[in-house]
């Protein structure tokens, strides 16, 4: 049979539109396919519950492909290889309790462990900003392609909802910043009130407070990976992961609590 421009065409905006119309309505909403994010997909995931996961960029990973300085390697303590396992990365044990992985490898399967699980992750698109109603829950997200974004074209956007929406942006915490800028009287779940900032780094200080800032910030979102750290005002780690797996799961715990009604 000769190939078709026009049903080439047909089937990638049928199939598009088929899987984006299924997503409209969603338990969980991740922005950013970073280690954190992947990870908390996975979970949830495999829960049951329908995750989404929106990356901006035309590939996932965040900062793991870059490894340390561009050298192809990952650093990952011994207290998150279980979750690389689970997920099917192979780790070579360096010793001292330190585990170093292949970049590329990580990110690969960690996202086919996500997609295998249940999760759909869409790139190129950008999360730039949420729903909000008279409550003031987070009630879901609103999406646009980057490259309108970076275009500067004034392209209105589409939005979808979800019972929880995570914010796993990395440093930059697009998603918590833009609700602080935006909601009038706005109190971030943190000392202050607001967004303090990311540290300068100090990796054990890092990898231990990543975990424990990864929360819920605002009713209805929550942040983990750097996201949390930037917004806690906790330090920058470098080409060491653990924290970043650690957190992922954590916040798919938060999250499907909350969606299942325990939070």
């Amino acid at each position: 049979m000769p190939l078709s421009e026009t049903e080439i065409t047909r089937r990638i905006v049928e199939g598009f539109s088929r899987e984006f119309l299924d997503s409209l309505e969603l338990d969980v909403a991740i922005a950013g396919a970073g280690p954190s994010g992947l990870v908390a997909a996975f979970y949830l995931a495999r829960e049951g519950l329908k995750v989404n996961v929106f990356e901006r960029n035309l590939y996932v990973g965040g900062g793991i492909w870059g490894g340390g300085m561009l050298f192809a390697r990952i650093v990952v303590q011994e207290e998150a290889a279980g979750i690389l396992d689970e997920m099917g990365v192979k780790l070579d044990d360096t010793g001292d309790g330190y585990l170093a992985g292949d970049p590329v490898e990580v990110v690969s399967r960690c996202t086919v462990a996500a997609i295998d699980a249940g999760a759909r992750v869409w790139v190129g698109m950008t999360v730039e900003d949420v729903m909000i109603r008279e409550n003031d829950v987070v009630t879901g997200v609103v999406l646009n392609w980057r490259a309108v974004e970076l275009s500067g074209m004034h392209v209105d956007p589409l939005a979808l909802s979800a019972k929880v929406v995570i914010d796993a942006t990395g440093h930059d915490c697009n998603v918590v910043r833009t609700v602080e800028r935006k909601v009038p009287g706005c109190r971030i779940e943190t000392a202050g009130g607001v967004v303090v900032g990311e540290k300068p780094m100090w990796a054990e200080v890092g990898e231990r407070e990543i975990v424990d800032n990864t929360r819920e910030v605002y009713p209805g979102m929550m942040v983990c990976g750097m996201a949390a750290n930037t917004v806690f005002g906790s330090p920058r780690m470098g080409a060491i992961f653990g924290g970043m797996f650690l957190s992922g799961r954590k916040v798919a715990g938060l999250a499907a609590g909350k969606v299942r009604g325990g939070a």
